[in-house]
């Protein structure tokens, strides 16, 4: 995660949305995302930098059954991204304040836990690339009960939004994180995941394909 301040947020981390753009919804999204950027103003690095967004979870939601952290990254990280982020963090909590941290991103060992990994070739808008994400995991054990560390590292080619390449990924990892509804394909338990690593590598060989390192496991177990 990034070293450096963290910056107590004045206005909730909201969600992506994908109503329309008058909806309420987009409109609380657009004041938060105004708002962080005035927090951040002067702050962003020009060199590949890190974003550390720690969420604060009120009542009634829950900390390992709501509020799923890609869906409060994206539209951060979109808002903010100068073309230079590369690493991008989100964690939650019960109570407190919300906060943000950026800064210069730095090299670290890989974590010690289990990895799977493997390479797309599917349009990740489809379930193809689900299908072949899944694959990869397919036979890995369902993670304990409780909260889960996931970090995802997406080595994909100079043209690619690797934003839109979260989602789906995670949609797929049901044979980890377990299914909201054993009969519902694409719907894990994914409000289980407390610390979330995402992080983008360039290969300028690659166009299309993106290759995928996975790694999870549980906290406090």
């Amino acid at each position: 995660m990034p070293d450096g301040p963290a910056h107590v947020l004045q206005t909730a981390p909201r969600p992506a949305s994908w109503n329309r753009s008058t909806h309420p919804d987009q409109l609380r999204l657009r004041r938060y995302l105004d708002d962080t950027r005035e927090v951040l103003v002067g702050r962003i690095p020009s060199q590949p930098w890190a974003l550390h967004l720690n969420v604060a979870i009120s009542p009634p939601q829950q900390l390992t059954h709501s509020a799923d952290l890609d869906n409060y990254l994206l539209p951060i990280a979109g808002a903010l991204d100068n073309g230079q982020l590369v690493s991008v963090w989100g964690t939650k909590h019960e109570g407190g304040s919300s906060t943000i941290t950026v800064a210069p991103a730095a090299p670290t060992p890989a974590p010690d836990w289990q990895v799977w990994s493997g390479s797309t070739t599917a349009s990740a808008d489809t379930v193809a690339y689900k299908v072949q994400v899944r694959e990869f995991v397919a036979d890995a054990e369902l993670l304990p009960p409780g909260p889960v560390a996931l970090q995802i590292v997406f080595t994909v080619g100079p043209r690619r939004n690797w934003m839109n390449l979260w989602k789906p990924t995670i949609d797929a990892l049901d044979p980890l994180l377990g299914r909201v509804d054993a009969h519902r394909a694409w719907h894990p338990q994914d409000g289980r995941i407390t610390e979330l690593g995402l992080h983008k590598v360039v290969d300028p060989e690659l166009r299309h394909d993106v290759r995928l390192q996975i790694a999870a496991r549980s906290i406090g177990n």
